[in-house]
């Protein structure tokens, strides 16, 4: 993905592509107080079944309740996921954003950071090789939990709260 750049007054900056767009995209869970990154590929749309299937393993790999902040995605509002929630209310208590308020999702600054490591800048020959450098920044992430809650503090700061 271009980012920042710069180039001499009057020339325009050549950027190498593939030509082809596709995406990538990720579901993502932070446990706000130990740092542990949940996160899962997926090639395709999301949707409600990709959705429960990513927290469905969430809920399998932890054992607390699961207090979950979420955008207002169509597939996160669904008359399943409503009923998924129900179904789960012992272990999963969700926060439904206001619309357009990215600013207040804290897995925004791990993706802004994932997108900066990963991507900015940088040429892709192959959908694969970005796809393995995107996996690898998670991948970096999920062993630094530290560096999660680090971002996690900023999250709050930019609210004007303390972690």
């Amino acid at each position: 993905s271009l980012s920042y750049t710069w180039a001499p007054k009057g020339e325009q900056p050549v950027v190498k592509t593939c030509g082809k767009r596709k995406s990538y995209k990720v579901f993502g869970l932070i446990d706000f107080f130990s740092g542990r990154l949940f996160w899962q590929s997926h090639q395709g749309r999301f949707n409600t079944g990709s959705y429960q299937a990513f927290l469905t393993t969430v809920l399998a790999q932890t054992e607390g309740h699961i207090i979950l902040i979420q955008d207002g995605a169509r597939y996160h509002t669904s008359q399943p996921m409503r009923e998924f929630f129900a179904t789960h209310a012992d272990r999963l208590t969700k926060f439904q954003l206001p619309a357009y308020s990215p600013d207040f999702n804290p897995i925004e600054f791990l993706w802004k950071k994932t997108k900066k490591q990963a991507t900015h800048l940088k040429y892709f020959s192959t959908f694969e090789a970005l796809t393995q450098s995107v996996d690898t920044a998670l991948r970096h992430f999920a062993n630094l939990p530290d560096e999660i809650l680090s971002l996690m503090g900023r999250y709050c700061e930019s609210l004007g709260t303390q972690a």
